[in-house]
């Protein structure tokens, strides 16, 4: 964990609760998938990923207002408890030797409403934490805490479910889960609380306002639409391709595991070290450019391996790529929105992403009933990388991305401030 040394004590706990929580969360996405594959083939694969995107993508507007109106540390709390109960759901289907996919998909519904409230609540937290001269340094550490989450969880989960069982496995996500929920209830207060209650008007004007500032903002516009396009491509290589390529060459499930480990090993280390040292070479601009194209390229390498080593070198590049396009592109977004706005416009921005997401395995399914796990995988990071490079085409973004921390706190407003002001009833 990173030393904390002049940043507020409130942030270190920030940081081993998003450690925590990433690590539990990251042990479903090795054994759920795994069970899927094993028990209903990539057609139930298929029709998870899209199910439980759609919802997601419906869920997210509707829950956004939370995070700007209630206190983040509860919020994320019971988020985590909610996972948790439907963990044990899930678990007791397993224990029961119960696989049917409709009531694997009921229990998961939950953790999709969960995550629509945690998500945007947890991505705007350390925004309140920190100053904006911090922000970067900040961020470049929660991301480096999350990064170990990531590596742990999907070895421990691939280890335990190559030795024991799904059923068992999945236990052991309850547990952690329960783990993280607890944790979260130690973080420090923050964001604005109402105590009035909400109506139903009031509520749906909150969701109307984010939707209709990511929508009026340019360069938000845009790189929400170009990140959407490219995800409905890349999401598949990161979720639905990885089991299927992992089967495909007769491997275990604790290869999974490591494939999701390398992908977040990467996310460390540049996280830790090349990230910040790609952006003082190229600047935040082609920093986010290259990354994003690169990113594509090894995915698509990936999908062509036929040898193990190959497949892993392959997702850790991958995440030294995504850590350096998450430095440069989260911290500017986030300083850049409204305080009062911030996990709305999060929550929009997550939106796009899941709808990306649900269109993204179904395309692949589709795609999968045509050609080999291999084709599929190498023109899906081949199409994405392509799609990423539509960002130069994004009006004002080179500008954008060439201002300094000092400037960039809530810029959009000054730029824009109609886009802020109450919509119309």
């Amino acid at each position: 964990m990173p030393h904390n040394t002049a940043l507020p004590p409130a942030f270190s706990r920030l940081l081993w609760s998003d450690a925590l929580m990433v690590l539990a969360l990251m042990v479903g996405p090795v054994v759920i998938p795994w069970w899927i594959v094993h028990e209903g083939g990539a057609a139930d694969l298929a029709t998870y990923g899209v199910v439980v995107s759609a919802v997601s993508f419906l869920a997210i507007p509707l829950l956004s207002p939370l995070g700007d109106r209630f206190e983040k540390r509860r919020l994320i709390a019971w988020g985590l408890a909610a996972f948790a109960l439907a963990a044990a759901g899930t678990a007791s289907l397993a224990t029961l030797g119960h696989y049917q996919l409709w009531a694997l998909l009921s229990f998961e519904v939950v953790p999709v409403l969960a995550m629509a409230v945690i998500a945007p609540a947890s991505a705007s937290f350390v925004a309140e934490l920190v100053p904006p001269t911090r922000m970067a340094e900040a961020l470049l550490r929660q991301q480096t805490a999350q990064a170990m989450g990531r590596m742990v969880g999907p070895v421990l989960g691939g280890m335990v479910l190559a030795a024991t069982s799904t059923a068992l496995t999945l236990w052991m996500y309850c547990g952690l889960l329960v783990a993280a929920a607890l944790l979260a209830r130690q973080l420090p207060v923050s964001g604005v609380q109402h105590k009035q209650p909400v109506t139903r008007a009031q509520w749906w004007a909150d969701m109307r306002a984010g939707v209709r500032a990511n929508w009026a903002v340019p360069v938000e516009r845009g790189w929400t639409l170009v990140n959407a396009v490219s995800w409905v491509f890349l999401f598949p290589t990161f979720t639905l391709l990885v089991p299927l390529k992992v089967q495909s060459l007769g491997l275990s499930a604790l290869w999974l595991g490591l494939c999701e480990a390398s992908l977040s090993l990467g996310f460390l280390l540049g996280s830790l070290w090349l990230a910040k040292r790609w952006v003082a070479w190229q600047g935040r601009y082609a920093t986010r450019i290259t990354a994003a194209l690169v990113q594509g390229l090894a995915l698509a390498v990936a999908g062509w391996a036929s040898e193990p080593l190959l497949l892993l070198l392959a997702f850790a590049v991958a995440g030294l790529c995504n850590a350096a396009m998450v430095l440069v592109g989260m911290t500017h977004r986030m300083l850049a929105r409204p305080v009062a706005f911030r996990a709305r416009m999060t929550a929009g921005a997550i939106m796009t992403t899941k709808l990306a997401a649900t269109l993204g395995p179904a395309l692949a399914g589709i795609a999968l009933l045509q050609w080999s796990v291999p084709a599929v995988y190498i023109s899906f990071g081949l199409i994405g990388a392509l799609a990423s490079l539509a960002l130069m085409a994004v009006p004002g973004y080179k500008a954008f991305m060439a201002l300094e921390h000092h400037e960039i706190e809530g810029w959009y407003q000054r730029a824009y401030p109609k886009a802020f002001e109450p919509a119309p009833p």
